[in-house]
């Protein structure tokens, strides 16, 4: 309890308010000094953080160090790696659950911090390898005796969006004959589009639920089935579950194969255990993965450094609340110059929005500072042809956090009027990224930009399974710290749960043949189905 603090009781809340009342100009004459870009800038596990370009000085770098230092940060993480139960509401009912999901690659030392959790997820991998080489020599295969060469994952929420955007991220690194395909909105023509284009005799389907109840991903798992079942196929031969042990999808007559989620990571923080790992290994190849995880630990190991310039997660994250809570901004955008990262955007949406949109502290009381701001993004260059034009002139300050790479994947490119197609990317990067800081000035009112609106260049040599599985981690660790800074549970999610309430009960009327047999006749939930003519569905 110790380590539970409150931000508006931290002495250096007040000092970085005092400093907020002047930020730094970027747009200010000789803002962004050669001096001053050299010396804001960080390296971390393959990654180089560049961030001149965020409205700090020297006292406010160490202002932050000092609000790290205060708040615990680092002491918070390593007690979450260890297994101390970080996901509580205390003197209130809630989950009291452990938050292990760095378990899950701390795998490549003798002296894990969190060994029980550990020795599970090498079971599971263990268990993995032997699914994937029996695959490999033919020992599993279809009834044709044919090998299956795509694998569908069917799950929701983080079930789905971590590894549908780790997979389109490295899709370069499939194997040969192999590929990935997702079904996760209940939305029939999600399922029936995805499926149309496959050769299900030769599918794999990798039903993904750690209770085994969610109401999307069954919904979607009969409509499979049945589409197996109408092609000949026998389902249990086809269908892999991901689960948790003892649920109603951990059932050996129903499924090929069975591999476990635990309830000590969540469903936003699982794509590196076997969520991720069983899609991903299939398409990618078990090497791959495994590369995958260690560069999410070499992350998570920089996470337990002490200074803020060499703890890169610690240091965006501190970025963030420096923006977010003394600087008043509400969003943030990520913009990665990588089309390979398309989704990676929205995976972080779940992954900070579901963690920090919260409004009470781990004391269960309301809180009075702001919490998680909105985030969302696209890749560049498209991105420039979109909403760029609100980054540089909107009235509404957005902070953006620019991902890029020096390499591209496939090494097929052309130099053309001089320059190749990557360096057109990262060039338009660097630009942006000086645009928003500098604006310019013009007499004409509708060609000037106010500038002075901040940024972060985050850039590595090549998206690769080990680097891409060290941009996962970062923006982990970056949310759980912003978390503990703000005192709150970043680890559970009541606020999705309303919804599906509300969903259930609507659901009840259209399964009752008389109007008003399951809701109240003057109940909201029937008076807006017939506003919305759907009561006769």
């Amino acid at each position: 309890m110790d380590l539970f603090n409150n931000f508006d009781a931290l002495q250096t809340v007040q000092q970085l308010e005092k400093l907020a009342k002047k930020p730094y100009n970027l747009a200010g004459p000789d803002a962004l000094s050669p001096e001053r870009i050299a010396s804001y800038r960080t390296s971390v596990c393959g990654f180089d953080f560049l961030y001149s370009t965020q409205r700090v000085n020297q006292e406010v770098m160490q202002a932050l160090q000092q609000l790290a230092d205060e708040a615990q940060l680092v002491a918070q993480f390593k007690a979450m790696k260890s297994g101390t139960v970080m996901n509580k509401i205390i003197g209130y009912a809630s989950e009291e659950r452990q938050v292990l999901h760095t378990a899950c690659r701390d795998l490549f030392t003798d002296t894990p911090l969190a060994s029980k959790a550990t020795d599970e997820a090498r079971n599971q991998l263990t268990r993995l390898k032997k699914f994937l080489a029996e695959l490999d020599n033919g020992s599993i295969c279809n009834a044709k005796g044919e090998p299956f060469t795509t694998i569908v994952q069917v799950g929701i929420g983080g079930s789905d969006l971590g590894p549908r955007a780790l997979y389109l991220a490295l899709k370069r690194y499939c194997q040969k004959g192999r590929k990935a395909c997702f079904i996760a909105n209940v939305d029939p023509d999600d399922a029936a589009a995805v499926l149309s284009e496959l050769d299900l005799s030769k599918t794999l389907i990798n039903v993904v639920s750690k209770s085994g109840t969610t109401l999307e991903t069954l919904t979607n798992e009969k409509l499979v089935r049945s589409a197996l079942t109408a092609a000949g196929l026998d389902p249990a031969r086809h269908i892999v579950a991901v689960t948790g042990a003892g649920s109603p999808m951990d059932d050996p007559e129903k499924y090929l194969a069975s591999f476990y989620m635990y309830d000590y990571i969540g469903g936003r923080y699982s794509a590196t255990s076997m969520v991720g790992g069983v899609t991903l290994a299939f398409a990618l190849g078990y090497e791959n993965f495994l590369e995958l995880l260690r560069g999410a630990n070499a992350v998570d190991q920089a996470g337990e450094q002490e200074d803020i310039t060499k703890n890169l997660p610690l240091l965006m994250a501190l970025l963030g609340i420096w923006n977010r809570n003394f600087l008043g901004y509400n969003t943030v955008a990520v913009l990665p110059y990588s089309q390979a990262l398309l989704r990676f955007p929205a995976h972080l949406q779940q992954c900070d929005m579901e963690s920090n949109g919260k409004q009470v502290t781990r004391f269960g009381k309301p809180v009075q500072w702001k919490t998680g701001p909105i985030v969302w993004g696209e890749p560049g260059t498209n991105g420039q042809h979109a909403f760029y034009q609100l980054l540089h002139q909107g009235s509404e300050i957005v902070p953006a956090e620019f991902i890029g790479f020096r390499t591209s994947q496939y090494q097929q490119d052309l130099a053309i009027h001089g320059t190749t197609s990557q360096q057109k990317v990262l060039a338009n990067m660097l630009a942006q990224s000086l645009a928003l800081a500098l604006g310019r000035a013009d007499e004409n009112p509708n060609a000037s930009f106010p500038g002075n609106r901040p940024s972060s260049l985050l850039i590595a040599d090549q998206l690769t399974p080990y680097s891409m599985g060290g941009l996962l981690a970062l923006y982990e660790n970056k949310i759980a710290f912003q978390g503990f800074c703000w005192n709150i549970n970043s680890f559970d999610q009541e606020g999705v749960q309303l919804g599906k309430v509300l969903a259930n009960r609507i659901l009840s009327e259209l399964t009752e043949k008389e109007e008003g047999k399951s809701l109240p006749s003057d109940a909201p939930e029937l008076a807006l189905l017939k506003a919305a003519g759907l009561e006769k569905l």
